[in-house]
């Protein structure tokens, strides 16, 4: 990766006056990040779990069987471990080094309401945080050249009797008297931001917090592909401190509490590429820890394409944040679809001064966005908790081109503080149509248009040590105002 991507030079191409045309030049470096993602490759041998005492009738407990069935692929030095046809009722899978776990046509893995399943305790991460808690569903954890595939359904089994009701909502399940997460989460945050070693931050039997669909730590040469994932407990796709991650033509349906679709976690080369995305949360959301591990780990995600993907419900179509405190950089989205009147936002970064976390250098082109709730382009540095923290969150460097939509609240919705402004933000040939109340401004620092319209009206002007004072801040801004 060229140097000037990555310390931010961006600067000196606004002292220059460049256009944000410039911004294509960029894109020449997705090619170099392209280049390095390779898929892994694995022995040709297969390994049938219905030869280890699979039955696939939706009700044998099959857990034993997998385990057996990856253990004696993994002893032969890997191959592909074959979920058949059939409905395949199971506990916590954990895969091993090259290994595929390949679900056929017409197969369904189907995780089992029996919490017990999902024990002894892994470390695992919940929202940016380490822990010991109940097993992810299919788990990984230093291992490499790993995979997902086939054409065949991971079904969660989550619902407002398992998993769902400890978010302590009431539309998931959860009444008066029964248990949530609130206590164990906020224990869990406060653990980490005094330092305690993850192995005695102990949850699982007795807690409350819920597991990731697929979550694989420490590990590299990932491929997610073609499979389709329903009813999680929470994250569905949440490789973390990964390496070389393919994420392909995956269906994930799922409209639990925290269903995020994909979340790659202080990750590096990463493509997620013709998926599929209706969540009951934001569709693809980068993140980098929250808080105490976030900076402990001190880990970015970095060098991110996300194309070719179309993004139903959820909160947003691309999320940065919020458990950001180790930062992004080096993110380049281009050719997705965005359309539903469930779908909150298109682009969203958000963070506050408790997580912090530097974002820079976001590359956005050929989006096309039907409908949208609230904003096309959002950035929130008030996220939550809000500015409360000594950890200052910066935005910087987002270029932003050919991106159409017919129906929002607002076009852009950018919030910053006045010390640490959203800086950098340059958009060209755009069309946001259907806008209700055009723009929200608050402490933006260099915001470019360039061929850009909103609602017909052209919008070619610069914006340049903008500061809505606090005195305003409940104002609605105007999209053609001018400073």
């Amino acid at each position: 990766m060229k140097s000037w991507l990555i310390n931010g030079i961006f600067l000196l191409v606004l002292l220059n006056g460049n256009s944000c045309r410039e911004a294509k030049t960029y894109w020449n470096d997705a090619d170099v990040i392209l280049k390095r993602i390779q898929p892994p490759e694995f022995r040709e041998e297969v390994f049938n779990i219905v030869d280890y005492g699979a039955v696939g009738d939706g009700s044998a407990d099959c857990t034993n069987a997998i385990a057996e069935t990856i253990s004696a692929c993994s002893q032969k030095g890997g191959g592909i471990v074959l979920i058949p046809a059939g409905i395949y009722l199971t506990g916590a899978i954990h895969l091993k080094s090259n290994i595929n776990l390949h679900i056929a046509e017409e197969a369904t893995l189907l995780f089992s309401k029996d919490l017990t399943k999902y024990l002894p305790l892994v470390h695992a991460r919940f929202e940016g945080n380490d822990l010991m808690n109940y097993s992810p569903l299919i788990y990984a954890r230093g291992q490499k050249n790993i995979a997902v595939t086939g054409s065949g359904i991971l079904d969660g089994n989550a619902d407002t009797t398992t998993w769902w009701p400890w978010k302590g909502r009431k539309n998931f399940g959860w009444s008066e008297g029964l248990p949530d997460q609130k206590e164990d989460r906020d224990k869990l945050v406060e653990m980490a931001n005094t330092g305690l070693p993850v192995e005695e931050r102990v949850f699982g039997e007795g807690h409350y917090i819920r597991v990731n669909f697929i979550q694989f730590i420490g590990s590299e040469n990932i491929l997610i592909e073609g499979i389709t994932i329903k009813r999680s407990p929470m994250w569905e796709i949440n490789p973390v401190l990964c390496n070389n991650v393919i994420v392909r033509d995956v269906k994930t349906i799922s409209n639990g509490p925290n269903n995020d679709g994909c979340n790659p976690e202080s990750c590096r080369d990463v493509l997620i590429e013709d998926c599929y995305f209706d969540t009951g949360d934001d569709c693809i959301a980068i993140k980098s820890g929250r808080e105490g591990d976030g900076r402990r780990i001190n880990v970015p995600s970095e060098n991110i394409i996300i194309r070719n993907c179309e993004m139903k419900n959820g909160h947003g179509g691309v999320v940065i944040g919020s458990e950001i405190s180790g930062g992004c950089r080096n993110v380049f989205i281009e050719n997705c679809r965005m359309d539903s009147p469930n779908l909150d936002r298109a682009l969203r970064i958000k963070s506050n001064s408790r997580r912090g976390g530097l974002v820079e250098n976001i590359f956005v082109r050929n989006l096309i966005v039907g409908e949208v709730k609230q904003a096309v382009i959002l950035v929130n540095l008030y996220y939550e908790e809000g500015d409360v923290g000594d950890y200052t969150p910066i935005v910087r460097n987002i270029f932003i081109e050919n991106v159409s939509s017919e129906k929002s609240q607002y076009a852009l919705w950018l919030k910053g503080y006045e010390r640490s402004p959203v800086t950098n933000i340059q958009l060209s040939d755009c069309r946001f149509n259907g806008v209700k109340e055009g723009n929200i401004l608050s402490n933006v620092d260099y915001l470019e248009f360039n061929n850009v319209y909103i609602n017909g009206e052209k919008m070619d002007h610069k914006y340049i040590n903008y500061i809505k004072r606090s005195a305003n801040e409940k104002k609605k801004e105007s999209y053609n105002h001018t400073p």
